[in-house]
This record gives structure tokens, sequence and C-alpha cells, in this order.
């Protein structure tokens, strides 16, 4: 496969810049550098410094004006800087205009996000998905690595120059992006078998989506026990997980951890990812997990809303889960959390405060999926008795006049099974 140089793997230090055009835009532009400098930090790269630049309308060449181009040039030599990474997103001509004045690497957002994505995909899925978007990154950008180097000689009789180099890798990456989106089809229809063989058992799925770093593979590791990679880092895990979590009205739920968002994630990653985000768009419900003691919660609230809108998502029924509210020390700030959020549930991952609340408010996305039923099953169909323990609340079991009376909560899938042994059904059953 065409290697795609990975500049900050040959990188040591890092100046950081920000562009933002008017005064209300500073107080954003500040705290997407800082969110900058987490994920420069995530790839081990130490950060020297950063400047906020601001600029009446974007620099064709630059993308800021020549003299503020040159004190930032000016600025990462006194540093000594290795790169100089850009907040915003850089046009190749930009970036090559850049780098062919600093002769330093220069990077933005986008790329900084897709060498964390290469470092933490774990599953072949992820891989062929960061290699896709990295393949998609790199193709215009290509002259960043090759400026000379042409195959002379081409056609018959050696007329002419032949094809060059640039020209030659420019074919091999299409021909590798058109391999690897067919993989990743492949990939997409083995996960809608998957998803019909999860069908076969008849559980509700909920996805677990929100902004990176809040706490959601925590919560899905609290909720089953499942064993999830926990870590505070951004984009600790790439790769979906489904587990299953038995709600306190006896319904089974299978609970999806989901990729987390940042604000400007980059679009070709929410295409590239499509295939693990439809967890979200194909759930029964939606469990949005944001950051209580983060000050800037309510944008990464927006900024969820927002991709799930591009996923076509943001219409699903959702739980907010408010997590980490045991480190909000302010009376105020939880009670304005309160005041915006008055149907979220408040939890703390890691003492467990308000998980309970939050079993019964699942099961409560569920109540019209549940009903109350009285069976008596022939001796001879103990599948169905094994598909009641499975997939129901089975209440009692009783063996009488050659027959296996049982008293369950069962689901509408699973009602469907056993209707013709029904004897009594009581009316929606509401979790207790």
């Amino acid at each position: 496969m065409f290697d795609i140089k990975e500049k900050p793997k040959l990188v040591e230090r890092a100046l950081l810049v920000g562009v933002y055009k008017g005064a209300a835009q500073r107080e954003e532009s500040e705290s997407l550098l800082n969110e900058l400098s987490s994920l420069v930090d995530t790839l081990e790269i130490p950060v020297l410094g950063s400047l906020l630049v601001r600029v009446q309308e974007p620099n064709p060449r630059y993308f800021v004006g020549t003299g503020k181009a040159q004190e930032i040039f000016e600025r990462a030599r006194e540093l000594e800087a290795d790169v100089i990474v850009f907040d915003n997103e850089l046009s190749p001509a930009q970036q090559r205009n850049w780098e062919a004045m600093t002769g330093l690497a220069v990077i933005d957002r986008e790329e900084v996000i897709l060498d964390i994505f290469a470092q933490r995909a774990q599953t072949k899925e992820a891989r062929l998905q960061v290699d896709l978007a990295r393949m998609e990154y790199s193709l215009p950008r290509l002259t960043r690595a090759w400026r000379h180097l042409s195959r002379q000689g081409g056609g018959l009789g050696g007329k002419g120059e032949g094809e060059t180099q640039l020209e030659a890798d420019r074919r091999l990456i299409r021909t590798q992006i058109d391999r690897l989106k067919d993989d990743l089809e492949l990939v997409r229809l083995r996960r809608a078998t998957q998803r019909k063989q999860r069908e076969r058992l008849p559980l509700p799925n909920a996805a677990i989506v929100g902004y990176t770093n809040v706490g959601k593979s925590a919560l899905l590791k609290k909720l089953t026990g499942a064993e999830v990679l926990v870590a505070n880092k951004l984009f600790a895990t790439l790769d979906t997980m489904t587990r299953r979590v038995d709600l306190p009205s006896g319904q089974g739920l299978l609970l999806t951890d989901t990729v987390g968002f940042v604000r400007n994630l980059p679009h070709r990653l929410i295409e590239a990812f499509k295939a693990t985000l439809e967890e979200a768009v194909l759930s029964d419900f939606l469990v949005h997990v944001l950051d209580a003691s983060h000050p800037r919660v309510y944008d990464f609230h927006q900024t969820t809303i927002r991709v799930l809108g591009e996923l076509g998502a943001d219409a699903k029924r959702t739980i907010t889960v408010l997590n980490k509210v045991d480190l909000i020390r302010d009376e105020s700030t939880l009670h304005a959390l309160r005041l915006h959020f008055p149907d979220g549930v408040f939890v703390s991952v890691r003492t467990g405060e308000g998980l309970k609340e939050l079993r019964h408010r699942m099961a409560d996305m569920l109540a019209d999926r549940v009903s109350k039923v009285e069976l008596a099953l022939p001796l001879d169909r103990t599948d169905l008795l094994s598909l009641l323990h499975r997939t129901s609340n089975v209440l009692s079991v009783g063996y009488e006049n050659a027959q296996v009376n049982v008293i369950a909560s069962v689901p509408p899938k699973v009602y469907a099974r056993i209707e013709a042994f029904l004897i009594r059904r009581e009316p929606t059953l509401q979790p207790v």
C-alpha cells in the first residue's frame, strides 16, 4: 500500500495557531485552541506555544496575511518548533505555500485527528475506515511529498516525457481508495448480517453517543460489566462494542458504545465512519453522555447534536446523561445544568450516583414494549422457555398437568412467538 507520510511522527516540538475573524469568535477560538493542544498532546508531541490570530478575511495564499504569516514563522523559529499546527482547515495549496516559506512541517486540525485515529484503530473495520479517510485527505496533497522525479521515455520510440512519479502515485492512491471502499462495503454487509443475527434475539438496542472523553466507555463498563478500555484520553477507543444490560422491568437491552465526537470533526471522517456510527442511526434510542464538569458542556452538547444531524439520527428519542457530577463543587453550576437539561439524568460513573435512575429511564423508553403474560407451554416446547429466559423477565415457572405454567414480562417480538400459548395478558407493564 502507498505509504502516506506521517509528519507528526517526524517532529518533536509544535507551535499551535488559531485564526478567528471577529471579537465574538475569540472565546470559542481560544477553547478550540486548547482542545487542539490536547489533541496534539495525544500524539505525544510537546506544545511549545500557541498563537491566536485575528484576520478580516482568509488569505488564499497563507490563510492569514503575509505579515501575520511572517510573524508566525518568526515565532516558530524563536521556539525552535518543528511543526506548525493550524486549528483551521488549510487547503492543499496553503499547506504547500507554508512549507515552502518556512521549511517546516505545517499541518491542520484534520491531519492531527486523522493521525490519532490511525494510532488508535484496532479492528480491521476501523483500520479500513482510517486508511480511506487518510488516502482521501492525502490525494490532493501529494505534491508535498513529490516535487520532482519524472519517468523519462514514455511512448513508442521514446517520444516525449513519460508518466511523472506524482501522476503514478495519484493513480495508485485512487486505485487503493476504490479498493478500500469495496472492502468497507463488505464490512457493512457483514455488519448487516451480524445485526440480523442480533435481531433474532429479540432485544431492543441503544447507542451511547457523545463528545470524546466524557465517560461513554466507562458507562458501558459500569452498566454491563464489559471489559473495555477506559482512559482519560481523547479518542481512547475507536471501535464499537455491544453488550447486554438487564433493566428493572426485566427487559434486556443491547447497549453499544460509539466513537466520540469533537468540534470541527472532519467531514470525511463522518463519511468514513458511517459504518461504525450507523449503530446510532439504527438504534431504538440514544444515550447522549455529557461531561457535566466541563466548562463548555453546552457547546459539546450542540456539537454532538450537529453530528447526529449529519448522520440522520438527531430525531431519535434520547436520554441525556450528565456524567461526572461528583466533580462539581459549585451548587449554582449544578442548578444551571438542571435548568438547561430538565429531563437529564445526573450521574457519576465513578461513584455510581444516579445509575439506578438511569436504568429506570432506559426501562421507561421501552415501557410500551413490555407486557406481563401468563402462559401454558407444552412440555416439548422447552425452546420457548429457553427463549423467555434469554430475552424476558421470567417471574415464575411451574409444572402442572403436563404443561409448564410461566409468568413473564415479554417484549413484542417475543410475544408474537408465544401468543398461541397465552392464558392471560396484562396491560403494558411499567418499570418497577
